[in-house]
């Protein structure tokens, strides 16, 4: 049966993520960042596309973005993730050696208000919840590093909403996030389900085409 189609409209907030597949260390050392660091600096230039934050992982990573036009989202990522497959694998010299990612990205929108803040401290306190470090700030390879003085190619947008003038604070010393929420947002990423307010989530469902994930899985119970 064919994959959907998805439907991407712009000026709608995005969690877009993929890892590699079998779980495969991708990013070892610190030229792979690199690589990749510089594969979407060139990638938001070449699709115009605004970028809120991100964080890149041993073996996956998180983008939090914003599109400008319908689609935007669809292109840059078909781009990002086929360029990067074809670079890496010619790099490692595995050439013909089987898919880098399990399969396309996932991806849901997230309503731009206190959601949005909460989505970008999930991504940018990604390694310190993973016990990589002590501090997010200690982590090279995200946009808070970026927000903390690291020199990128990268070029961040400031998103719909401003962030807290205490985002440092909140994001290098108070890290964690709720269980529940933490939760939420993964339930997301695993239905591809919007996140956000109750009313704003059954409109986005439906412009998007994305009621089925808000349906329960499973077989419906038989009645007695």
């Amino acid at each position: 049966m064919p994959r959907s189609k998805r439907i991407t409209k712009g000026n709608i907030v995005y969690h877009a993520l993929n890892r590699a597949n079998g779980r495969l260390r991708i990013f070892k050392k610190a030229r792979d960042f690199e690589a990749f660091e510089e594969l979407l600096a060139e990638g938001l230039e070449r699709f115009d596309m605004r970028m809120c934050g991100y964080c890149v992982m041993g073996n996956h990573w998180h983008l939090v973005l914003w599109p400008k036009e319908d689609g935007d989202l669809s292109s840059f990522m078909k781009w990002i993730t086929g360029t990067h497959s074809h670079r890496w694998h010619g790099a490692h010299g595995t050439v013909g050696c089987g898919h880098l990612y399990q399969g396309r990205y996932k991806s849901f929108p997230v309503q731009s208000n206190s959601y949005y803040l909460t989505l970008m401290r999930y991504v940018e306190c990604n390694p310190l919840r993973a016990g990589l470090v002590k501090k997010a700030s200690q982590w090279p390879w995200s946009s808070f590093a970026i927000r903390t003085g690291a020199d990128k190619p990268i070029k961040l947008s400031k998103g719909p909403l401003e962030l807290p003038k205490q985002w440092l604070q909140m994001i290098d010393n108070y890290g964690s996030i709720d269980d529940i929420v933490v939760a939420q947002i993964e339930k997301s990423i695993e239905r591809g389900s919007p996140l956000g307010d109750d009313d704003w989530i059954t409109k986005a469902a439906g412009d998007l085409g994305l009621k089925s994930t808000l349906k329960p899985r499973g077989r419906p119970r038989k009645c007695k």
